[in-house]
Formats: structure tokens, sequence, C-alpha cells
């Protein structure tokens, strides 16, 4: 026979009792949750910004959810798109405008290249703005301390402005110690010849003698002034989609 001792007995019912019986501050967790959205038991108003939080309906961009793939756990099947706009999207509704002009604005034709063509060595040597400038007239010294940086490409001779459809992708120059360097590498949608012809037409009217450089697929438009001392060299190679990469180095220009 098992005996139960009196005193474990009577610690045992008011633990009982208090388990069972109701709390008088408990409250049901609906209630709770009614609180927040009407209001409490002060009567405060509903909050707007909470009731539209919890209410609205959710956006959702269907280009997106589509590349969410979030029952997989490997990484997804091809990047995120983040394309980048065509070359000739840039070239505006009058099909690639001139120096702010329309396409109609008179262009030189550029004369036809010389037999040898240093200047499109000096490309295919150069790795790196600095050294392609190092390689014109004059421009060794100022090149050694070249920087890098996007706003050199706004800075350009006016005589030598980008093509107005230019896509910049790099740009260097120097101001420093009497120097006035520009280096700028752009892509154009427009074909070589006629930014060849574009350049030509700037730089003689601006009172620079041109010359015309070619190598295969490589052209090189380039000169002096005699006024200034100034200097430019202009690089242009076909692209595989019938636009133009363009390097641009001047010295003095203005």
């Amino acid at each position: 026979m098992v005996r139960y001792a009196p005193w474990g007995l009577a610690l045992i019912l008011p633990i009982a009792l208090t388990a069972c019986g109701p709390q008088p501050d408990a409250r049901n967790l609906d209630t709770l949750d009614n609180e927040l959205i009407d209001g409490n038991a002060t009567g405060n108003v509903r909050d707007p910004a909470l009731m539209s939080a919890l209410q609205d309906q959710i956006m959702v961009d269907p280009t997106l959810a589509a590349q969410a793939n979030r029952d997989a756990i490997r990484p997804p099947a091809q990047p995120y798109s983040g394309a980048v706009p065509p070359d000739g999207i840039a070239a505006g509704r009058n099909g690639g405008a001139i120096g702010g002009a329309t396409t109609s604005e008179t262009l030189k034709p550029t004369p036809a290249p010389g037999a040898n063509c240093p200047g499109c060595t000096a490309a295919r040597e150069s790795l790196t703005l600095g050294a392609l400038a190092a390689r014109q007239k004059d421009g060794a010294a100022c090149a050694a301390k070249v920087r890098y940086s996007s706003r050199w490409a706004q800075r350009l001779p006016a005589d030598l402005p980008l093509y107005p459809d230019a896509r910049v992708s790099e740009a260097a120059g120097n101001d420093e110690g009497g120097c006035s360097l520009r280096a700028v590498s752009f892509a154009t949608s427009a074909p070589l010849q006629k930014v060849l012809d574009y350049y030509y037409t700037r730089t003689t009217n601006a009172g620079y003698a041109a010359e015309h450089q070619a190598d295969g697929g490589e052209h090189v438009l380039g000169g002096t002034r005699k006024r200034d001392d100034a200097a430019f060299a202009v690089f242009l190679t076909s692209r595989g989609d019938g636009g133009t990469d363009v390097d641009i180095v001047a010295n003095k220009g203005s």
C-alpha cells in the first residue's frame, strides 16, 4: 500500500487550482491583434500608415519575379538581366546629330591614307590611354602624370568634341605643369568613314594640318596647328556591329 503524506497533498492542491482556474489578466491573442488594428482599450483611432501596410495589395514586378528562382537550391540558370542599351539609342530621332546640327551638315571627304601608318603601330603597342598619349608629339612629359577620370571626356578641346552619340569607356588628362593633355576612348554607332570625315572637317576648319594614315581596318587622323603648337590624333577601328571604336588624344587644343 502506498501512503501519501498529508503535507504533500496540501502543497499540490493550491498549484492545481491556480493552473486550472481563470486568470484575471490573461487576454486572447486575437483581442491584442484587433487592438493593434482597430485601436486599443483607451479608444485610439486606427493608424492610416499601419492599415495601408497591412491591407494594400503587394506590388510585384513580373519581369523580376520570373528570375526569382525561389524553388531551387542551386544558383539561377542565367544571370539576372542588366542589359546595356544598344549604341544607337543615343543617336536621337534625326539618326545621329553632328555637333548639335543634323546630318545635313556638309562634311569634307577625308583624303586617301598614306602608304605608312606609324600611328597604327603606336595604337597596337599601347596598352593604356596614357601610353598612347606618351607616343604623341610632345606628349611624353605630360602623359607621365596623367590621371584617369570620366570628367576629362567633357573637357576635350572645342575643336575635337566627342562624337554626338559617343559612349565613353575611359578618359584621362593632365592640367598640371603647363600641360593641357586630354585622352578619351569611346564607341559610336556611326560607320568609320562618317566619323573620320567628321573629325577631318572639324580639325581642318580649326586650322590644323591633318594627315590620314591607315593599315587595314585601322585608321589614324593626326595633325598640328602652328599658331598655338597644338596637336591631336584620332584612332579609329571598325566594330563588328557596323559602328566605330575611337581614341582621341589632344594636346594644347582650344
